[in-house]
């Protein structure tokens, strides 16, 4: 067998393990939800048996997380979270979440305007929140149209026509939390005494 093959199978036992005892999942809850049994998921982890695509994906599944975190993440203990920017035709955005599905992150720097965009309201399932961290956004909301600066916030439901751009010549950076299916971010504030 290929030794870097070896070392990046022998690698998989400690990071399953470790990803479980991050999450405080025991052996016997990882075996019901997995429906892999407790001693193949300790000898999975030991090292004592290889991983295999049909034990890998309902781990994945599980934890969610995608695949190539399992087989060929950072080496266990790595709290950094590794970017990949996209970039697109509007501006770049940088992913600051890892698992599929659910709510996910982004870090978003749109260049600054040039007087001739013509806003295409677009409108597609889920939810969005941002919060405007330099610059000036424009943000069209249905009929409405929003100046954003430095600090502010906005949520909406996307199914609502929407478009947004630097307000200025100057680039725009943003957050933005986004819900495919329409999830909402949970705020909790303080009880009134």
């Amino acid at each position: 067998m290929d030794p870097d093959f070896s070392k990046l199978l022998g690698s998989v036992g400690p990071r399953l393990r470790a990803l479980r005892t991050q999450r405080n999942v025991t052996l016997a809850e990882a075996s019901e939800a997995t429906g892999i049994s407790v001693s193949t998921l300790s000898r999975l982890e030991s090292g004592q048996r290889k991983p295999t695509l049909e034990l890998l994906l309902p781990i994945a599944r599980l934890h969610q997380v995608p695949l190539e975190e399992l087989i060929d993440a950072p080496e266990t203990g790595d709290p950094r979270v590794h970017l990949k920017p996209h970039v697109h035709e509007w501006g770049t955005a940088l992913p600051l979440t890892r698992r599929p599905g659910g709510i996910q992150a982004f870090k978003m720097i749109l260049p600054g305007a040039t007087g001739n965009e013509v806003p295409n309201p677009q409108s597609h399932e889920g939810y969005d929140w941002m919060y405007i961290l330099n610059g000036k956004l424009r943000l069209i909301l249905g009929e409405n149209d929003f100046i954003l600066k430095a600090g502010e916030a906005a949520e909406f439901d996307t199914r609502t026509p929407h478009w947004f751009a630097s307000a200025t010549s100057q680039p725009v950076e943003l957050l933005t939390l986004f819900g495919q299916q329409g999830e909402r971010i949970h705020l909790r504030a303080k009880p009134k005494r």
